[in-house]
């Protein structure tokens, strides 16, 4: 994770910067905010920590400007600014939790993992990878190495069943049901599956899609 922390509290700037590296962050510490909207305006953060009481200005402003101009990035402010009217404004800005001087570190940490994964949660909830292969359920597109698998309706829905349900077996019956929807279970419904299976691993490449004799088949996940 990458972080950018806005604070001029040089105690409080140096121990956080250094729990940050510690935990394998990425942190950047800045004591200004017009250095801070800058940086952010050109730079790639997951998080801002942003103190409100600045050197040139209130964190509030730069939290306000930042999100009229568009700018979503998870802000958790902490200040010493303990009212309910300070929390209130500073969730009505846009921020998206607000820690209170003094606070806890493990506290600070949680709560900065818990903004970053909700600014995440839509599309991490609907990615599903295994290896290089990475499946973008809402986008229906499919990358091998990041380059492009062109996919027909069919062989998508059984690649997505597969790697809904990684290091799993998927019975024959299973996959027919649930990417094959005029299939039986019978039949010459088998034969269909087979050959949907047989295309699919020659788009993705062999190594992805394993075969369990007389069972299914099966993605693992660190395949």
């Amino acid at each position: 994770m990458k972080i950018l922390m806005i604070e001029d509290d040089l105690a409080i700037g140096q121990a956080l910067l250094s729990v940050f590296q510690d935990e394998g962050h990425t942190a950047v510490w800045l004591r200004l905010a017009a250095d801070a909207g800058a940086r952010i305006r050109s730079e790639a953060f997951d998080a801002v920590v942003l103190d409100l009481g600045l050197p040139d200005g209130d964190g509030n402003d730069l939290l306000r400007a930042l999100r009229a101009e568009g700018v979503r990035l998870p802000v958790l402010i902490i200040s010493a600014r303990d009212s309910l009217q300070d929390r209130l404004k500073g969730f009505d800005l846009g921020a998206d939790d607000y820690l209170i001087k003094p606070f806890e570190i493990p506290e600070l940490l949680v709560r900065l993992r818990a903004i970053v994964r909700r600014s995440h949660g839509t599309l991490e909830e609907n990615l599903w990878t295994s290896g290089d292969i990475v499946l973008d359920e809402n986008r229906m597109a499919v990358t091998r190495g990041g380059q492009p698998v062109t996919l027909s309706k069919t062989e998508f829905a059984l690649l997505l069943t597969l790697m809904k349900q990684a290091n799993r077996v998927l019975t024959r019956v299973e996959l027919e049901r649930r990417a094959l929807p005029a299939a039986d279970g019978q039949g010459g419904q088998s034969q269909t599956l087979d050959v949907h299976i047989f295309n699919l691993r020659k788009k993705i490449g062999e190594g992805v899609i394993r075969t369990v004799r007389g069972v299914g088949y099966m993605v693992q996940q660190d395949a």
